[in-house]
């Protein structure tokens, strides 16, 4: 059996690939976490349809922002700023 493609620079860069987006989903889901985290230590209750939306966003940076609007926010929903405006 032929196992040279293992070892190939194209297999190398497969690998490397699925590796850096399991780092980025794994950075969004502890950002997620971490919104979760500060809106209840903050007291601010969450909907099911909110946790849903933060806990189903692949994207760091978008989660990133909502961390930061979490800190300020009087609700839950208003982490998601002019995204919530568009939602309506």
């Amino acid at each position: 059996m032929d196992l040279s493609f293992y070892a190939s620079p194209l297999s190398e860069e497969i690998r490397d690939e699925g590796r850096e987006q399991g780092r980025e989903q794994g950075r969004a889901e502890s950002r997620a976490e971490d919104v979760l985290l500060i809106l209840g230590a903050r007291g601010i209750g969450v909907t099911d349809a909110t946790r849903e939306k933060i806990t189903t966003c692949g994207d760091p940076e978008l989660a990133r922002q909502w961390l930061v609007r979490a800190v300020h926010v009087a609700t839950a929903e208003e982490i998601f700023g002019e995204e919530a405006s568009a939602d309506r």
